[in-house]
């Protein structure tokens, strides 16, 4: 049923709009993920979902203990209205939740930490099995919580005095290096048939004015074909 609806609707879009929504979800992966901590300044967090869509990360986590994640169209450029957010605002420990949600579903949990203690970007294993990336809090850092139960650290290497960045630019650097390895990989990160096509059908309702409209109007063909058995 999604394969109908996906060709139905790409009648109301342009040749160029439906070739680049094949092209970009045949680039996106769920390989690698983003999970941003108690992030307060909505540039920084708006940057960072702007890194993720530029970069192909279909998949961010939110975690919301005691700061409120807002956005920031201005920074966004319309960025996050492409991108699957998940977000954890719930409970007390919603750090620990996110983890243990993130850990079910096969990833290792990577903090990025400043210091020299940390792997350094350019050696973490992208081999070794699906890679949740934690960013921590501009001012604080990751909680102790993410850090007590992260399975691996990572750092950027730096050479002057000042020994971390701005998330958003730690989070340009990191997406960009790992993902260029990932895709010369021969890591399987491409997202699954099924996957691909839920983003066509969601990218395409997000592409059309109305598509609720557009959409009754097959269904209706449907039950007709199935009714008079054309």
């Amino acid at each position: 049923m999604i394969s109908k609806q996906i060709a139905f609707l790409e009648n109301f879009v342009s040749e160029r709009r439906k070739n680049l929504i094949d092209s970009i979800t045949n680039s996106r992966t769920r390989y690698i993920t983003v999970v941003m901590e108690d992030i307060y300044h909505s540039q920084n967090a708006s940057a960072v979902l702007r890194s993720c869509e530029s970069f192909g990360i279909q998949d961010v986590h939110i975690i919301d203990n005691y700061q409120t994640f807002t956005i920031n169209p201005d920074v966004t450029k319309g960025s996050n209205k492409w991108l699957t957010l998940h977000k954890y605002i719930k409970s007390g420990s919603n750090t620990l939740s996110a983890i243990d949600t993130l850990k079910k579903n096969g990833y290792r949990i990577i903090a990025t930490l400043p210091g020299s203690k940390a792997t350094s970007i350019e050696q973490l294993d992208i081999e070794k099995g699906k890679i949740a990336l934690l960013f921590g809090n501009e001012h604080r850092g990751l909680s102790d919580h993410a850090i007590e139960n992260a399975d691996e650290s990572v750092r950027i290497p730096t050479l002057g005095f000042t020994q971390s960045l701005n998330i958003s630019v730690s989070a340009a650097i990191i997406l960009y290096q790992l993902s260029t390895r990932l895709r010369n990989s021969s890591v399987s990160w491409k997202l699954s048939a099924k996957e691909r096509n839920e983003l066509k059908l969601l990218w395409l309702k997000k592409s059309l004015r109305k598509p609720e409209i557009i959409l009754k109007e097959f269904f209706l063909k449907s039950a007709n074909k199935q009714r008079f058995g054309i």
